[in-house]
């Protein structure tokens, strides 16, 4: 009896794993480039190999939808291709345009590709892009490194995952931007700043400065550096944002209080702190006036200050905040600023 209990014990056990592949018999993709004209895909995949020479292979395909061109290239490949590991998508201005909503559900309810992956679009075509990364980088992992928030991810780029764009389509009340590069001159990558994107689908852009801005309204700690014009240079520290909605005669309204601690990284002339204060807090809030502007004119609330109105609005009435409410709303900023003019000095 036995004999027969111990075999379908395993059975029920060991089940599934019988479609387990080697990692020498698949290939792991860094980063996926997508782009797209009248109607027709191209996807190129970024795939390292290990030999005793480190070479990045770049394979490519065209088709009418990106899941099966993925099928197609693993089908003529010696390895089967697994994007569970996939870093980066890349996406040209034609695709970000034209929305991203088919192909980013196509790859979330696949789950071929990590809700995590990070979401690039691209100054410049795919295919020259990646052209270009094969020319200075011998294992494929440039890009990756670029935006590794401790590696070369600067405050003034923003960090997009798939899931937030994907949130984003579905939601009534939060936008997102997504970073924009290209093949640098004098260096590998360059950020040329922020898409706009508005349900999936890309209505402006924003410069490094003000991608900045919105990194900070999102309450994400940056360490950004500002120039007070003919002052000082700052960099920020640390940063908190409070606030305080309600509708004031139907017009919504978000009063907003913005704590940066920062530390001074050069002064011009006998300038004082109490100055310094005063430009920087002049600054910032110009700067976001022009900001929010720019960003109520295309109709996208990449800020997501509607979440803070949901519970004063019904759900039709939310299904119309970027018509009806987000171009009326009124942003109330105060900015305040402490100066730790110690510098990145411990112990003082």
């Amino acid at each position: 009896m036995l004999k027969w209990i111990v075999p379908t014990l395993l059975l029920f056990i060991l089940s599934g794993c019988w479609d387990n592949k080697d990692i020498n018999h698949r290939s792991l993709p860094i980063a996926m480039g997508v782009s797209f004209n009248q109607g027709s895909y191209s996807v190129f995949l970024d795939i390292p190999k290990v030999s005793n020479r480190d070479t990045i292979q770049v394979v490519s395909e065209s088709g009418d939808n990106i899941n099966e061109i993925i099928d197609h290239i693993s089908m003529n490949m010696e390895s089967e291709i697994d994007l569970l590991h996939l870093k980066i998508i890349i996406v040209d201005k034609e695709f970000a345009k034209h929305g991203l909503n088919d192909g980013v559900a196509s790859l979330i309810r696949s789950r071929h590709v990590s809700p995590k992956t990070l979401f690039v679009i691209c100054d410049e075509s795919p295919e020259r892009f990646f052209h270009k990364m094969d020319q200075n980088s011998s294992d494929g992992t440039m890009i990756y490194d670029f935006f590794q928030r401790n590696s070369g991810l600067s405050p003034e780029i923003a960090y997009t995952q798939t899931w937030k764009i994907f949130r984003s389509i579905h939601c009534f009340t939060n936008d997102v931007v997504i970073p924009i590069i290209k093949s640098g001159k004098t260096t590998a990558i360059e950020s040329t700043g922020s898409a706009i994107m508005k349900n999936g689908k890309m209505v402006g852009r924003l410069t490094s400065e003000e991608t900045l801005l919105i990194n900070v309204f999102n309450g994400k700690q940056t360490q950004g550096k500002i120039e007070v014009t003919g002052k000082a240079t700052v960099q920020i520290v640390s940063n908190h944002l409070t606030y305080k909605s309600s509708f004031v005669n139907d017009q919504p309204l978000l009063k907003s209080n913005l704590k940066l601690k920062v530390i001074l990284l050069d002064t011009q002339g006998s300038t004082t702190s109490a100055s310094i204060k005063d430009e920087l807090s002049k600054l910032v809030m110009e700067r976001f006036e022009t900001l929010f502007e720019k960003i109520k004119l295309g109709g996208a609330d990449v800020l997501g200050v509607g979440q803070y109105f949901r519970d004063e609005l019904m759900r039709s009435q939310l299904e119309e905040w970027r018509i009806q409410y987000f171009t009326k709303l009124k942003i109330d900023l105060e900015v305040s600023t402490s100066i730790r003019n110690t510098g990145n000095l411990k112990g003082t």
